[in-house]
């Protein structure tokens, strides 16, 4: 089935399996001989979005938009400032630490280095098994042993490699590794951060296939975060963009590659590289440097860097509001008017 049409069937269905509402994680700053606080990072200011069963919503940024902080605080790794987040119906941020396992069984994650994420000083095999035993899921050591052959076949490992450390393998291999273990306990939620990043380009499409072979298997979603909007194109169904902790855009996958509206997305959008050496792409070049998150622009957080600002844009912050059926932007400018200034956007070769 085609992204699009699964996406507009899982949105049709349901109760959504993940729903964040007005996430907020702000990091304190303390400075001087008392310690005390001298401000704070607003990592996170103000995120919603849903996640279905089976789908895959992305999050893409520059470096530092808070993202990551995004994903880890829907894993608890983080306890959120404010807002909400909902697992399959049930609110989560505000349960306490020892009620968060049957959260940790179904909430997993994979994260960008492979190599760092696996424990040295086990082998393949003691790393499938640990969260296996941990959430009591084998009966006996035989089942036990099933499972994990089961979980080597998912991942297209050979099974003789289950006596062998993670030093061993390749970077696709320990990052295979790396699901198999997210898989280990059933999970319904994979949150996968910057996975394919750390790896070659050939082995990034191995592994966003290997993704989506297992998303189809088996129904998971996933929150697929990354700042590589060409690895993007071939596996989310939506596709959030955030900047300085804040979402300026969501929509569909064919709709933001097609018909972006907000002036980052599209400034994003330019620098994405094509295969066709002889192609030519009009690059926009956004002038200045991302802002400190430890203070934040008034108005909309992108006005000073954006070419097509304007006094209401420095005063009033803007919200996400439909630009289209299913698309969100936050940006005053209308869809009518971003796309009649298009041309006058300053382009460089």
């Amino acid at each position: 089935m085609p992204p699009e049409a699964a996406a507009a069937a899982l949105q049709a269905s349901g109760v959504p399996l993940l729903n964040v509402v007005g996430l907020k994680k702000h990091f304190a700053l303390h400075g001087g001989l008392l310690g005390l606080s001298t401000g704070k990072v607003h990592a996170v200011d103000g995120v919603s979005f849903t996640l279905r069963r089976g789908e895959t919503l992305s999050v893409v940024g520059e470096s530092g938009c808070g993202k990551s902080t995004v994903g880890k605080t829907i894993l608890r790794l983080l306890d959120p400032t404010e807002g909400e987040i909902w697992l399959d119906g049930a609110r989560i941020d505000t349960l306490p630490a020892r009620q968060l396992r049957p959260l940790r069984r179904r909430v997993q994650v994979v994260f960008q280095d492979p190599f760092s994420s696996l424990n040295p000083r086990m082998r393949v095999r003691d790393i499938l098994a640990e969260p296996v035993v941990n959430f009591g899921l084998a009966k006996s050591g035989s089942e036990l042993d099933d499972r994990i052959a089961a979980l080597m076949d998912k991942v297209h490992l050979p099974r003789d490699a289950l006596r062998r450390y993670p030093h061993e393998f390749s970077g696709g291999q320990r990052q295979r590794i790396g699901i198999a273990r997210a898989l280990a306990p059933g999970a319904d939620l994979i949150i996968c951060d910057e996975a394919v990043s750390a790896l070659d380009v050939s082995v990034k499409a191995q592994i966003v296939n290997l993704l989506a072979e297992l998303q189809d298997e088996l129904g998971l979603a996933l929150l697929f975060i990354s700042h590589d909007l060409a690895i993007v194109e071939h596996l989310t169904h939506r596709v959030g963009v955030m900047y300085l902790g804040k979402i300026v855009e969501l929509t569909d996958r064919r709709t933001l590659f097609s018909r972006a509206h907000h002036p980052y997305t599209k400034a994003l959008l330019s620098a994405v590289p094509v295969p066709d050496p002889l192609a030519k792409r009009d690059r926009i070049i956004l002038r200045g440097d991302v802002p400190s998150p430890i203070n934040p622009p008034s108005g909309c957080r992108f006005h000073t860097r954006c070419p097509f600002v304007f006094d209401r844009c420095r005063v009033e912050e803007p919200l996400l509001r439909p630009v289209g059926e299913a698309h969100l932007s936050a940006c005053h400018l209308d869809a009518s008017v971003a796309v009649q200034t298009e041309r006058l956007l300053p382009h460089h070769a």
